[in-house]
């Protein structure tokens, strides 16, 4: 890691996810450098496509910065997709005009699964220097989180061959050829946790798994096909880096049903999707992991009045913070590309002012 680096001038996201007093709640958002901004659909447009702008560590560097130009966020998350990965595998991706993600390649027989390597070095060095370039441009102005899908989440569109309504492909491959599909996991996990580890040596400085497609999955195969896999990957993470310690989050759309299992895979902090109680939440987890999350991304659809309102409901919720206790506000998942850019700086404004009333 370049040893370069500006020191860290708001640590606030950091030692919240470290459950470590804080004078008032962090937040960052789900897909903050997106569409909803004009300024990213204009360097969008420059680059020509999506992989064109995730693929170059200078258009990367510039849609993370955007969000942060505009708000006083706590965090920028690295610009990147969850499905370089299996691109970077040999699978062949694009993207289809108004389709989303597809796969040349998907994996959809016995010769296809069994010949699935990790991606070769190199292949995504692309990422890398892109997190080092944004974190020198931060210049320490807030951490940077880089991130993965989950090996399951990843397996989804592998098999698919892109997004799905019912998951029918992936499901009957794991229902009929288990050994198949944890044969799929298995290298799914072990190119995560090496690209996770390599984006902590380029410059992150905490990491999250999402788990996006976790919640689709049935009570008691859920735990064997996805969250045995996110626990093989925190457990190869490196957690210290440089002299910093590297918190982990893992975000399962969906899993509320499974929050003290998750909190126990060994992540520092769990991200919840709006379908969960953040005051239970944190009665459940007690002292164990930080909370992330969870405000309904359509509250920012509403007038000012009720975004502030539904933030004091929602830290109300959480309860007052104490020392050891962690809540990062965030979005229960990512935001709308239709979202009101003037929404945002509401929301960024009441989480702030309204956190730090709290502390009194």
């Amino acid at each position: 890691m370049p040893s370069n680096f500006a020191p860290l001038k708001n640590d606030t996201f950091l030692k919240a996810l470290l459950r470590q007093p804080t004078e008032y709640t962090p937040l960052w958002l789900m897909r903050q450098a997106g569409r909803y901004l004009p300024e990213y659909c204009a360097t969008r447009k420059r680059a020509g496509s999506f992989l064109g702008l995730a693929k170059n560590p200078d258009y990367a560097t510039e849609v993370t910065l955007q969000p942060l130009e505009r708000y006083p966020l706590d965090a920028a998350i690295l610009f990147s997709d969850i499905l370089t990965v299996p691109d970077a595998m040999g699978l062949g991706l694009y993207f289809a005009e108004g389709e989303g993600p597809k796969f040349e390649r998907p994996l959809r027989d016995e010769k296809a699964v069994m010949a699935l390597q990790t991606p070769q070095e190199g292949s995504l060095q692309y990422v890398f220097d892109a997190v080092t370039q944004i974190r020198g441009a931060l210049n320490g102005r807030v951490p940077l989180i880089g991130f993965s899908g989950s090996p399951w989440t990843l397996a989804c569109y592998m098999v698919e061959g892109g997004g799905s309504d019912d998951f029918r492909t992936v499901k009957t491959m794991l229902y009929n050829r288990p050994d198949l599909m944890h044969h799929i996991l298995r290298t799914n996990a072990a190119a995560v946790a090496a690209y996770l580890n390599a984006q902590i040596e380029a410059g992150a400085q905490a990491v999250m798994i999402f788990d996006t497609w976790g919640g689709v999955l049935a009570d008691g195969i859920y735990q064997q096909f996805s969250l045995a896999y996110m626990r093989e990957v925190l457990g190869q993470l490196k957690r210290e880096h440089a002299g910093e310690k590297i918190p982990a989050i893992v975000f399962t759309k969906g899993g509320g049903l499974w929050l003290e299992q998750i909190a126990d895979s060994g992540a520092d902090a769990v991200g919840l999707d709006w379908t969960v109680n953040l005051g239970q939440a944190r009665a459940r987890v007690g002292h164990k992991v930080a909370l992330q999350g969870n405000l309904d991304p359509n509250v920012l659809f509403a007038g000012p009045d009720q975004i502030r309102t539904e933030v004091e409901k929602l830290l109300n919720s959480y309860g007052t913070p104490s020392a050891g206790n962690g809540h990062v506000f965030n979005l229960g998942h990512g935001i709308s590309q239709f979202t009101p850019p003037e929404s945002v700086t509401v929301l960024v404004e009441a989480v702030h002012s309204f956190s730090r009333r709290q502390r009194g």
